[in-house]
């Protein structure tokens, strides 16, 4: 069975079911029903209308669970919308499911999660890196998003705001982790830029396009990382970069200044820059002060301490990092770069080695090990 077809079909087929009266938590376990049942018949019996068949087995499904629920017997009179036999129209329901998920029932961080485990197709140790909090925690996060959500009729989609935070993420995940979904998050932010005017939402995707641009460059052919500052600049995508640049300052003519937009701007910055020496990080301290004043975010001040370190030395980055939490991820990373570039090489190789045993992936835990093998080496030599 094609893996990648069912992969691409679930979102839509879920969409129905939740556009005819199902609650969430229902039609996703009837879906999950009708996927086992195309396991286990499609290799032998390959359906013509893979998706008509998905949604009419689903469906059935739904019904009859709903049957047997006592207390949902009051459903039964849409067993006669039953979907009619027949090709299924083309029609992909993706960006639309993600908002009937960012329902205003829930609170946008349980919103996101529950989005990024049933749409986006994460599992729940990655969402929960992802919001930097234990698995088990993030587990009856999405379980009570579930049954907050249940029985509830998604007619009334969620704000921008959240399916933007949503998009991000599934990006990220894709960017940097286990599942390639950086280009499928591109794809629905198109769609999403395409249907409204929001500056957010240029923004965001000016962001994805700068960052998907350096893609090609940030691993080597060993597949280590290879940090920004040591990346060939000559595989960066020019073309999507010239788009990024594009549609950002669209967006930033517009005077209605967000996160994404000051994101995107940073990124801009290392784009525009021929070598890393040329870089304007003074700019970049300013756009990360805006961003401050947007979000507050740690990690923002996280990363702005990096750049004060660029633009006014090192220990003017150090006493940045000094006013944040040092249980902050990255947070030790971070004291190595600027503790090197500071010339105490013995304190960045023990930080070097202390990060790497917090890092989140194991290659980024591969380039810490090495950052303080390299300086070890120094010191002996």
């Amino acid at each position: 069975m094609d893996e990648a077809l069912i992969r691409s079909l679930t979102p839509s087929v879920l969409t129905v079911l939740v556009r005819r009266g199902a609650d969430f938590a229902a039609a996703e376990d009837a879906v999950q029903d009708a996927l086992l049942e195309a396991v286990r018949t499609w290799p032998a019996d390959p359906p013509r209308d893979p998706k008509g068949w998905l949604i009419t087995v689903a469906w059935r499904r739904f019904l009859d669970a709903t049957r047997a629920d006592a207390a949902r017997r009051r459903r039964e009179d849409v067993v006669e919308e039953e979907p009619m036999p027949g090709p299924a129209p083309a029609v992909d329901d993706t960006l639309q499911l993600y908002f009937l998920c960012a329902h205003p029932s829930l609170t946008p961080a349980s919103a996101v999660a529950l989005t990024l485990r049933a749409v986006g197709g994460l599992t729940t140790r990655q969402i929960a890196q992802a919001y930097l909090v234990p698995e088990a925690t993030m587990a009856q996060r999405i379980s009570r998003a579930k049954r907050t959500v249940s029985g509830v009729r998604f007619d009334q989609p969620g704000d921008v705001a959240t399916v933007l935070r949503v998009l991000y993420l599934v990006f990220n995940e894709g960017y940097s982790g286990d599942v390639d979904l950086a280009a499928e998050a591109i794809r629905l932010t198109r769609q999403l830029a395409a249907s409204i005017g929001h500056p957010e939402v240029a923004g965001l995707l000016a962001l994805m396009l700068l960052h998907h641009a350096r893609r090609a460059a940030r691993t080597a052919p060993d597949g280590s990382l290879v940090p920004l500052a040591e990346q060939d600049r000559r595989r960066w995508d020019t073309t999507l970069i010239a788009e990024g640049v594009r549609i950002l300052q669209a967006a930033l003519a517009r005077d209605r200044l967000g996160e994404f937009q000051a994101q995107a701007a940073v990124a801009a910055l290392h784009a525009d820059a021929p070598t890393a020496a040329e870089t304007d990080w003074v700019q970049i301290v300013e756009w990360y002060d805006e961003l401050v004043r947007l979000t507050d975010n740690p990690v923002v001040r996280l990363n702005r301490a990096v750049a004060v370190g660029e633009a006014d030395g090192p220990r003017a980055g150090l006493a940045a990092l000094t006013a944040l939490d040092d249980s902050l991820p990255r947070h030790t990373a971070v004291a190595a770069y600027l503790h090197e570039r500071d010339g105490n090489v013995a304190t960045a190789a023990r930080l070097y080695a202390e990060a790497a045993r917090k890092a989140p992936n194991l290659a980024e835990r591969d380039h810490l090990t090495r950052q303080a093998a390299r300086l070890n080496t120094l010191r002996c030599g």
